[in-house]
C-alpha cells in the first residue's frame, strides 16, 4: 500500500524554525524523528499527515553528556550513538543494553531515543530501560514553555504518553548517584533482531554487598513499559541473592497478566519473565560492584 498524498515536507535545522512551523495552526502534522515506526503507519495509511516535519537536521538535540550529577541524552540521539558513547556510566548501562538490542543495524543507525519514547510501542526496548532508570523527559511547547515529566508519569500505555499535542521532547535526564549502583536490560525475541516477546530492565542501588537499598524492575513486550512494584519492594533490604531474586520474579509474575498467541503461550511468557529477570538482576548487581 502506498501512503496518502503528503502536501508538505519540512526539515527545520533549528528549534526556532521548528516552533515557527508548529505555530502555523495547521492540522494533520506529523513530527518525524527517526521514522522507523511512524513511516510504517504512514505507508499503511493508519496515519495520513498533510505535513511532515522531519527533525533529523536538529543537531542541537543530538548529544550525550554527563555533568552536574546528571546524564542527559538529546531526543534525536540515534541508538548507534548511545551504544558508542563513553559518557554513559555503568549504573546507567541498561540504556546502552536496550539501544544495542533495538531492531537491526539499519534501524539502530536511523532510529532515535526520543522517537521510541514518544511512540511508546508495546514491545519497545528503550521505554522499559528509561523507566527502570527513572528518567525524566524534558518537553517544550511551541510557545516556549517547558516542563519535565518523570518516566513514571510519561508512559501511559501502548502508543500513549503524557506528551501534549505539538510538544517536543528535547532530552531525557538521568540522575547519577554516588552509591554502588548497577543496571541491565535483556530481551528475548523469536530472532535476534525481532521485537521482544519479553524484555526486562533493572536498576539496583546497594549500601554494601549484603543490602540493596533501591530497586526498579520494568518489563516490556506485553502492554508497554511497566514496573513490577511488588518485585521491587521484595528486594529492598535484602542481599539480592539468587533465591531472593527468584522469589521477586515469582512476585512479578503474580502482578502481571500474560497471554497466548501465535508467538508464545501464556505459561512460556511467565517462564521468560522468571528466567530473564533472574539474569538481568544478577547482572545489575555484578555491575554495581564492578564484577561484570
Amino acid at each position: 500500500m502506498y501512503p496518502a498524498p503528503i502536501e508538505q515536507y519540512s526539515r527545520p535545522s533549528t528549534l526556532e524554525e521548528l516552533y515557527s512551523l508548529l505555530n502555523s495552526n495547521e492540522e494533520d502534522i506529523l513530527v518525524l524523528a527517526g521514522g522507523q515506526s511512524a513511516m510504517q503507519a504512514v505507508k499503511s495509511r493508519i496515519l495520513r499527515p498533510a505535513h511532515v516535519i522531519d527533525l533529523q537536521a536538529l543537531s542541537e538535540l543530538k548529544f550525550v553528556k554527563a555533568e552536574k550529577g546528571l546524564l542527559t541524552v538529546g531526543a534525536m540521539t540515534r541508538y548507534v550513538d548511545i551504544v558508542s558513547s563513553d559518557s554513559i556510566p555503568l549504573e546507567l548501562i541498561a540504556l546502552k543494553d536496550a539501544a544495542s538490542r533495538v531492531g537491526d543495524r539499519q534501524v539502530r543507525n536511523r532510529g532515535t531515543l526520543g522517537g521510541s519514547l514518544c511512540w511508546n510501542y508495546s514491545a519497545a526496548c528503550t521505554p522499559a530501560a528509561v523507566l527502570a532508570l527513572d528518567g525524566a523527559m524534558n518537553l517544550i511547547s511551541p510557545d516556549g514553555s517547558t516542563r519535565q515529566v518523570a518516566a513514571d508519569d510519561f508512559f501511559l500505555g501502548p502508543l500513549e504518553t503524557a506528551r501534549k499535542e505539538f510538544e517536543i521532547l528535547l532530552s531525557v535526564d538521568f540522575k547519577l548517584t554516588d552509591s554502588k549502583s548497577g543496571s541491565a536490560y535483556k530481551k528475548w525475541g523469536l530472532v535476534t533482531d525481532a521485537l521482544p516477546v519479553i524484555g526486562i530492565a533493572a536498576c539496583l542501588h546497594f549500601s554494601n554487598m549484603d543490602c540493596c537499598d533501591y530497586a526498579r524492575i520494568t518489563l516490556t513486550g506485553l502492554s508497554g513499559a511497566q514496573r513490577c512494584l511488588g518485585a521491587e519492594a521484595s528486594l529492598v533490604s535484602t542481599s539480592a541473592n539468587t533465591e531472593q531474586i527468584t522469589e521477586a520474579m515469582m512476585i512479578a509474575c503474580s502482578e502481571i497478566s500474560t497471554y497466548t498467541d501465535s508467538i508464545a503461550t501464556e505459561d512460556y511468557r511467565y517462564q521468560l519473565i522468571k528466567t530473564i529477570g533472574l539474569e538481568v538482576i544478577e547482572t545489575a548487581k555484578k555491575r554495581a560492584f564492578s564484577l561484570a
